[in-house]
């Protein structure tokens, strides 16, 4: 009979029956009603009230009985600490128990129990079981100690359990030595300061005497110790990886990765040039391989780590390319990753069979690994450059096939071999431009507006293919958007008279009609750039692009190492160190694979060397988006180095101005004035800096120019004003100094001289600090700069600043349109207000107002964009009157 039937019963009362069976004399029955109690609280019912009953029945020698007590205890311990003291005696009598079996249930139960009022009764029993001349007592201990330690590690380290879980590291029996471990290596994951695993080289060879001898889990418990040791020389490495080679023919695939952790870390200490190491390259190949036969789920583990192995040592696989070979029945998981390490694989000796093998997946059912398989074609190209040629020639077929998801990923690929191989295979632009019309995927049609942009010369009617983009330009996606912005940039710079109406149309949908800062941000550079200085323009949209490179995906070499001292972990499987995922208060340590000792330093031989590269030249890693803020955040803060001072542009601003209108006439502003182009004069020689210091220029002297803003210099009196004199100038702080910085310029025809200057009260006391020094008579045509010091202790003007913002904003909530926020934004001040209508329309609306200028701009939100005009009219009628 099964135990099914103590699940069953649904009785009213039920407690009260299972009380008075607990405190039968019954044996039987007293096991039955325990059972029954256990079955309770398995399904999730309260049997609480039970507990001095059920412990109780400890007294027993029934070790099943027992067992199931235990169980209880275990579960209600931590809601019922009062009640669970009484059991410590019955604790502390069966670690005397002449069963062993009962003496590690008894030590195996106290360390479950997490309360800590009785923690510190069951030191005692825990000593005696560390010492316990049963083995099997002696491993429960160890394990009991780790757990103990989690609860109060203070009493752990004051009752000395350390030193004697260190002690039975020497221990007789390899279990319990493993155990020892496990607890050890527990306990130092929450203290990483500890150096409690005090590893040398008698410890490590007792542990791999024990290697042999004890179950699968012991043996994994002291391979990750292993792994944390770093042996003193390559002699010693080389003595270790011997004596943990034969745990990769375990038939447990843990152990096996596991024991490849230990022998991928060591390696590293190893030279190339010895017999054994080609040795060592050679056996771990095998098991890996062993790997791809288990279930899915397994493979799947198997070939994330082995992705991590072939990323550091591909040598070692580098002939065993047909495992990777996707099965029909493999389960999706697992072809995208065997697919990531065949071309990880993939070289100039076996890219025939690869591309063949590619090109029968591009025809398979699956649409996301067809995708991926038409991407890895593009990649092999990059890879492998012998074999560009026959992968442009296998997309083109895949593109013959017109299946629109093979066309779209066929183009984004092409476009990345146009940029490693410029000026090689642009003879296919005329077959991709057949398939524009089927495009729709985001990636695809920015791919191909990228295609014809950059090779416009080439296409006849590149204009009339970019127009068409343009004409649902607002329903694109950003991406779609930002290419086809440069892609007309670049066009109206190939062939300017053709396509200026083009240009201007895009750089008005890109500024003026767009909510995305970053389209806008970038057609207001485009836009400046073409309008003030062509030559800039051409040099910064048609500058030559650096070729990209062969793998995109690299994990960074740094985290690379890290991951292989993770093998056989989460770690591996995520590609992400443990911090990445792991939240509490264990102390994260951050691992890594041990220096090269001088003897293993040689260069990679040829065939192990990336195609292409040069031998021992690691290919370069392009950064994921993610790690870009990394990169500026580590740069070179160090001292500037001293260069010459920049040149200016050849080209005057504004002097040739490629719109016609330029930004005025595109803006419709009339007050539109390009930057300045006073640059710093040459005489500072402004130091080029590096990093952020430069960007900042933090570097810059105190008192100097440069060490804070300096607004341009603005004409304050036009010539036509002044009987000929133009004043320009601008205000300045320096070392705490105010001054005021003139430019006077003489455009009269006769020599003016005899200059002074007056101030008029003013809101901040400004004052002259000494007189206008204007040395010599100004003649006609002459400029000269004067930096006249100022001081605030002139008459203060006080008055009320004119508050044009606060009319208009009573002004409309007398008529019930409510200001809900104000901000002032580049000198404007920005009223943001909504209104309700009668039949419950909500209208919100931004009010721009600009000092001096009578005239508002009302900018209105609603889902019922007919009744925007109405409130348009009513707002002026409002402030109109």
């Amino acid at each position: 009979m099964t135990d099914s039937k103590y699940f069953t019963t649904t009785k009213k009362g039920e407690i009260f029956e299972l009380k008075a069976e607990l405190n039968s004399d019954k044996k039987e029955k007293k096991k039955e009603a325990v059972k029954k109690v256990i079955a309770s609280m398995t399904v999730g019912k309260d049997v609480s009230a039970l507990f001095p009953d059920v412990v109780n029945c400890m007294q027993t020698d029934n070790l099943e009985l027992k067992k199931l007590v235990y169980l209880y205890l275990m579960n209600y311990a931590k809601s019922q600490p009062d009640m669970a003291i009484m059991a410590v005696n019955t604790f502390v009598k069966d670690c005397e128990d002449p069963n062993p079996l009962i003496r590690a249930l008894a030590v195996r139960t106290m360390g479950c129990i997490r309360v800590d009022k009785i923690t510190e009764y069951l030191c005692e029993p825990l000593r005696k079981c560390l010492k316990d001349e049963d083995p099997y007592v002696r491993k429960t201990a160890a394990v009991c100690v780790a757990k103990l330690h989690d609860i109060n590690a203070q009493l752990v380290e004051d009752q000395g359990f350390l030193d004697t879980l260190k002690d039975l590291i020497s221990d007789s029996n390899p279990m319990v030595v493993a155990n020892a471990v496990a607890a050890l290596s527990e306990i130092a994951e929450s203290h990483p300061s500890s150096d409690l695993l005090d590893l040398n080289p008698q410890s490590i060879n007792k542990l791999l005497t024990a290697l042999n001898e004890c179950t699968e889990w012991g043996q994994i418990f002291i391979l990750d110790c292993l792994a944390n040791y770093t042996p003193k020389d390559d002699r010693e490495a080389q003595s270790i990886c011997e004596r943990v080679t034969p745990r990769l023919s375990h038939a447990n695939s843990a152990v096996v990765l596991s024991a490849v952790k230990v022998l991928m870390k060591f390696m590293e200490m190893l030279s190339k040039d010895l017999d054994y190491y080609g040795t060592l390259l050679k056996k771990l190949a095998p098991p890996l391989v062993t790997l791809l036969s288990a279930e899915p789920e397994l493979q799947y583990v198997a070939l994330r780590n082995i992705n991590l192995i072939v990323q550091k040592r591909p040598e070692i696989l580098k002939h065993e390319m047909k495992v990777f070979f996707v099965k029909y029945n493999d389960p999706i998981y697992v072809k995208l990753e065997k697919l990531d390490i065949m071309i990880r694989l993939a070289s100039q000796a076996n890219i025939a069979q690869v591309l063949a093998e590619l090109k029968e997946y591009a025809t398979e059912v699956d649409v996301d690994f067809v995708r991926k398989a038409v991407r890895a074609i593009g990649r092999c190209a990059i890879k492998v450059e012998q074999s560009a040629e026959r992968c442009v020639s296998t997309l083109l077929d895949l593109i013959q096939t017109k299946v629109n998801y093979v066309v779209q990923e066929a183009i984004v690929v092409i476009k990345d071999i146009f940029r490693k191989y410029p000026n090689k295979y642009e003879s296919v632009i005329a077959t991709l431009c057949e398939n524009l019309d089927s495009l729709d995927e985001p990636e695809a049609r920015a791919a191909m507006i990228w295609i014809v942009g950059e090779y416009a010369e080439r296409i006849d009617n590149a204009d009339e293919l970019l127009e068409s983009f343009l004409e649902g330009f607002h329903d694109e996606s950003t991406q779609v958007q930002l290419q086809l912005l440069t892609a007309i940039v670049k066009l109206f710079l190939k062939k300017p008279t053709e396509t200026q109406e083009l240009v201007q149309q895009v750089l008005s949908l890109a500024t003026q009609d767009s909510d995305n800062p970053d389209l806008r941000d970038r057609g207001y550079i485009y836009w400046r750039l073409l309008s003030t200085d062509p030559v800039a323009a051409k040099e910064v949209v048609l500058a030559e692009k650096p070729l990209i490179s062969e793998e995109t995906d690299l994990i960074e070499p740094t985290l690379l190492d890290e991951l292989i001292c993770y093998i056989g972990t989460l770690a591996s499987v995520y590609h992400k160190p443990p911090s990445a995922f792991v939240e509490g208060g264990r102390g994260v340590v951050h691992k890594s694979l041990p220096p090269r000792t001088a003897s293993s330093e040689s260069t990679e031989s040829p065939e192990t060397a990336p195609a292409g590269a040069p031998p021992g030249e690691q290919p370069d890693v392009i950064p994921t988006q993610g790690d870009l803020l990394g990169d500026l955040l580590n740069l070179d803060l160090g001292p500037p180095v001293s260069g010459p001072p920049l040149a200016t542009s050849s080209v005057q601003m504004g002097a040739v101005d490629l719109l016609g209108g330029g930004l005025d006439s595109l803006i419709g502003g009339t007050n539109f004035a390009a930057p300045p182009t006073a640059a710093a004069p040459a005489s500072l020689g402004a130091p080029i800096g590096s990093g952020l210091s430069d960007l900042f220029d933090l570097t810059s002297g105190v008192g100097s120019l440069s060490g804070s803003y300096v607004a341009p210099k603005a004409v304050w009196l036009p010539a036509m004003k002044a009987k000929g004199l133009e004043i320009s100038g601008t205000f300045t702080r320096q070392v705490g100094a105010i001054s005021m910085d003139l430019q006077l310029t003489n455009k009269a025809l006769q020599v003016m001289t005899d200059f002074a200057i007056q101030f008029n009260r003013n809101s901040f006391g400004l004052a002259p600090a000494a007189p206008l020094q204007v040395h010599a008579p100004l003649s006609p045509n002459q400029t000269v700069e004067i930096s006249l010091p100022l001081n605030t202790v002139g008459s203060v003007m006080k008055m009320e600043p004119l508050n044009n913002l606060q009319a208009v904003s009573s002004r409309l909530q007398s008529s019930n349109v409510f200001t809900i926020a104000k901000r002032n934004v580049e000198a404007q001040d920005m009223l943001y207000q909504s209104l309700r209508l009668t039949n419950g329309i909500w209208v919100l609306a931004e009010l721009r107002i600009q000092p001096g200028n009578p005239n508002l701009t009302l900018s209105l939100k609603c889902r019922a964009p007919e009744v925007s005009q109405h409130v348009y009219q009513a707002y002026e009628t409002i402030l109109k009157n």
